[in-house]
């Protein structure tokens, strides 16, 4: 079969990935499942591991296919798999996890001792097919479409993951702040109408995503480059500030934003990376606020986003892509020239 494939990091993502010819995962273990990939995200974070940003934090054996947001038709299983057959549609969690250690036992599939990342540590989605487990995969809704519905594999969950924990501090009256309406700050953005009564204001420099944002729900948009966000969140909040900061950029000049936005007690969720975080610990003190790191969600809450997809609360814009336009797709990313969701359809 044909996968797109890393050899080696590089800083030009346009010439990253090669297609190669490679064999075709095999069933070896009584709850693998193999699923032919109707469509597989491209991520941001895919032109950081052609960049090898990530080779310090998890270990990446080379070659290696990419492609961590994946969705397709179940072909074949395992002899032990129960919950899905040949023939459904699902939507795989990127990670395979052992389902025995202490993190799996308590539900934090995210922190589990022994697990698989596809993309990321083993073979991922942008290939015909993509070797994955059991209790990795959820079925799909009928009229669910896996192309359409692959990026919320990670962009998705990783989106509801952080509002889901910035709902649980938020009541009728709070303002949420989204910073970024980009890929996944549009999916967070309507996450949080879904399932909070928090005002809603986002901040993007384009002028595109500001107007997608009001159409998505935001109560108000504040454009960065011609306003000081501070002083529109102040007077947004009658100078209480926002209980819940979703950042969906991660730079120096956004969580730099935290002592001055977020209300006392409140949150600053980190989603997007790339920048840091160089603030004076008396303004933590002072204000009471926290940095919240986030990374992909559960996979309890993949279902949970699927069922909201299902319901029509969130959708997603994506533009569709062969295989061998990988390297295209990434040098487009990197210049911001995707709109919405980039998904490989092999």
């Amino acid at each position: 079969m044909e996968a797109a494939r890393l050899h080696e990091y590089t800083d030009d993502v346009s010439t990253g990935l090669s297609i190669d010819e490679v064999d075709a995962p095999q069933v070896t273990d009584g709850s693998d499942v193999i699923v032919e990939v109707a469509g597989a995200g491209w991520c941001q974070t895919d032109n950081h591991i052609v960049e090898g940003m990530w080779e310090s934090y998890v270990p990446q054996p080379l070659p290696m296919t990419l492609g961590h947001e994946n969705a397709g038709t179940v072909v074949e299983t395992g002899d032990d798999v129960r919950t899905v057959s040949e023939g459904d549609q699902v939507v795989c969690h990127p990670v395979q996890t052992c389902g025995t250690c202490r993190y799996c036992r308590q539900g934090e599939t995210m922190y589990c001792e022994n697990d698989a990342f596809n993309g990321l540590t083993t073979d991922g989605g942008f290939a015909d097919l993509l070797a994955t487990g059991e209790r990795s995969v959820v079925p799909l809704p009928d009229g669910v479409d896996p192309v359409a519905v692959a990026p919320h594999a990670d962009a998705g969950i990783t989106a509801y993951h952080a509002v889901k924990k910035a709902v649980g501090a938020l009541v009728p009256g709070d303002t949420a702040v989204v910073i970024g309406v980009g890929g996944l700050g549009r999916i967070g953005l309507q996450c949080l109408d879904a399932t909070s009564a928090a005002d809603i204001v986002a901040v993007d420099v384009k002028q595109s995503a500001r107007d997608l944002a009001a159409d998505l729900g935001a109560d108000a948009t504040v454009d960065p480059t011609t306003a000081d966000v501070a002083d529109e969140i102040s007077a947004l909040t009658d100078g209480r500030g926002a209980t819940q900061v979703l950042d969906f950029v991660g730079s120096d000049e956004t969580t730099a934003l935290a002592p001055d936005v977020c209300a006392p007690g409140g949150d600053h969720h980190v989603i997007g990376y790339g920048g840091h975080i160089h603030e004076p610990a008396q303004a933590l003190v002072d204000g009471e606020f926290a940095y919240q790191g986030n990374i992909v969600g559960r996979y309890t809450e993949l279902r949970e986003l699927v069922a909201l997809v299902e319901r029509g609360d969130v959708s997603l814009h994506t533009s569709r892509y062969d295989l061998g336009e990988v390297n295209e797709v990434a040098e487009r990313l990197e210049h911001g020239e995707i709109d919405g969701r980039a998904v490989i359809t092999p």
